[in-house]
């Protein structure tokens, strides 16, 4: 070979092979040239959408599919989730035991006081003590709507109160909300599935009250035919109806408190705050709800219409009161979901 074909000529241009084209793909197994851009789907590229890129691309970066957190089949099983794990959980279980317990007092305070015998004083609406408790000693079944009165001032929305102040603020103060809204679950979603869970607490406390003081009843006391508060006689199939819907009633009676308590959840950190802050509400709008002086914002309370379960065994059923119970309940359910929304959409969970 020739000195000139050894030597590159003045201003020659170097053959593509001496450079790497510009935007050019490494080959697999090499490294990458100086200047070589990486390509869509490589380490650089994952990391750089992590840091940089939008919420659903930090979730594609950690092995989350975007589409299925918007798949209602997920967000059912993320409220399953929820529910397992509140019903699984000690405090539950102490709470569901409280007011199960109830009903038990209720029927063995009767038992010593009657000696077992027949014959209360007066129809439903007579004698002392909560509603139905001179009809017991005739009829267990009475058991049931006498257990539901006395439950349902204080230890039913106390109950309520302490799952629903917790819902957002137990998780905060525990360190796992953040984790949760990485799922993906989106504040939205997440803030829904809280409440949901809550409303099925509600559920599951007013059916364990009821079911506990039948059994209760049955045992210690007659069943039979109901004499309902308007005089009439209905079978006792019937009247487990009327006991099932009174349940019904009353759970319902409990969704606007619930709203409340989680609202109460998002403006803190504190588990235990978010509990003592409800549950003194709680006592607050009893208070005012008992002062004669103040009967021009007892309609507006949320505790005012909560005993017109009663009326459920009327016949007919008088729905009026039941009517602006449910109104009010829908209110602060509106009300109240609302603001928990709106603080926990704009809510600085880093902090």
């Amino acid at each position: 070979m020739s000195q000139a074909e050894r030597t590159p000529q003045a201003g020659a241009v170097p053959q593509a092979e001496t450079a790497p084209q510009a935007g050019a793909v490494p080959q697999a197994g090499t490294a990458p040239q100086a200047g070589a851009v990486p390509q869509a789907g490589t380490a650089h590229t994952v990391e750089a959408a992590h840091t940089r890129g939008p919420a659903h691309t930090r979730g594609a970066a950690h092995g989350h599919d975007p589409a299925r957190s918007r798949n209602p089949l997920w967000t059912l099983g993320l409220l399953r989730s929820e529910i397992a794990t509140l019903l699984r959980r000690q405090r539950t279980f102490a709470l569901l035991g409280v007011v199960a317990a109830v009903p038990v007092l209720i029927g063995i305070a009767v038992r010593i006081e009657t000696g077992g015998g027949g014959g209360g004083a007066g129809g439903p609406d007579g004698g002392a003590g909560p509603a139905f408790l001179a009809q017991v000693t005739n009829n267990g079944l009475f058991l049931v709507f006498a257990a539901l009165a006395a439950t349902l001032p204080v230890f039913l929305p106390m109950a309520v109160g302490v799952v629903a102040g917790d819902a957002v603020a137990g998780e905060a103060s525990s360190g796992t909300l953040r984790y949760l809204l990485v799922a993906p679950a989106g504040r939205t979603r997440l803030l829904l599935v809280k409440y949901a869970s809550v409303l099925a607490f509600c559920l599951v406390a007013t059916l364990v009250v009821a079911a506990s003081a039948l059994a209760v009843g049955a045992l210690l006391f007659p069943v039979g035919e109901v004499t309902t508060i308007s005089g009439t006689r209905i079978s006792f199939g019937e009247g487990l109806v009327r006991a099932a819907l009174t349940a019904l009633v009353v759970a319902v009676s409990l969704t606007g408190f619930a709203a409340l308590g989680l609202f109460v959840s998002t403006l803190t950190g504190s588990g235990i705050g978010a509990m003592a802050a409800t549950v003194g509400l709680l006592i607050t709008v009893q208070i005012l709800d008992s002062i004669p002086q103040l009967s021009g914002v007892h309609p507006y309370l949320f505790s005012h219409y909560w005993l017109s379960f009663a009326d459920v065994l009327r016949e007919p059923v008088h729905w009026d009161d039941l009517i602006k119970n449910f109104q009010l309940q829908g209110l602060y359910v509106a009300v109240f979901c609302s603001a928990a929304w709106a603080r926990f959409t704009a809510k600085d969970i880093t902090a």
